[in-house]
């Protein structure tokens, strides 16, 4: 395929032209508050994603997981979340240094809407409210504070498109490959994969907090 063949939008007029204006009742869900639907849902998520931007725009997603009800919810405009071990790399955490802009993204497991929070972030070393993002006896040593600006529920076409949920839609696991066999590859290692994924597991299982 050549590239005169590739039609590329590069203005918002052209955008709209292309895909049209949402309607006035969608553009009514926007909440620039935590209200009682989206608490509740924020309470029952175990699973949520972090978007972050550096300075100069670029991009990251990082998966967090904690029991539900580990996110806490401080006032209407305020939450914080534990910032659990990791590998060091601190992608997010010098995102948001530079460019305080974060996106969040709920889930709960069975729902197929999803919850979508943009904010302000700041990173905390320590408060009063750590003592309630202790889990499994661990306190974290870090914290992201995150002041809410716009709040909406997503609906649930691309988790009907996807299946999600769905057990009997999921591929064979033996398909892809072992994240042992990846990162083998990948930083071309020599270790044997299975030995590798095996220090993997073991160390996922036993530095969660």
């Amino acid at each position: 395929m050549g590239t005169s063949e590739i039609k590329v939008i590069e203005s918002h007029e052209a955008l709209r032209a292309h895909l049209g204006h949402a309607a006035e009742r969608t553009k009514g869900k926007i909440l620039s508050q935590i209200d009682p639907h989206a608490r509740t849902v924020i309470e029952h998520s175990p699973f949520y994603l972090l978007a972050t931007a550096s300075a100069d725009g670029t991009c990251d997603v990082s998966p967090r997981g904690d029991p539900a009800g580990s996110v806490l919810v401080l006032d209407d405009k305020t939450l914080v979340m534990a910032d659990r071990p990791g590998n060091k790399l601190l992608d997010s955490q010098r995102n948001i240094l530079e460019n305080p802009h974060a996106g969040l993204l709920f889930l709960v497991p069975g729902m197929n809407e999803t919850l979508r929070i943009n904010g302000r972030a700041k990173l905390v070393a320590d408060a009063p409210f750590f003592d309630d993002l202790v889990v499994k006896g661990k306190r974290p040593q870090l914290a992201i504070m995150l002041e809410v600006e716009e709040l909406y529920l997503h609906c649930a076409k691309a988790f009907l498109r996807s299946s999600l949920w769905k057990p009997d839609t999921w591929p064979d696991r033996s398909a892809l490959p072992s994240a042992g066999r990846m990162f083998r590859d990948q930083m071309k290692l020599d270790i044997e994969a299975e030995q590798l994924e095996k220090a993997l597991t073991e160390s996922a299982l036993t530095t969660q907090y």
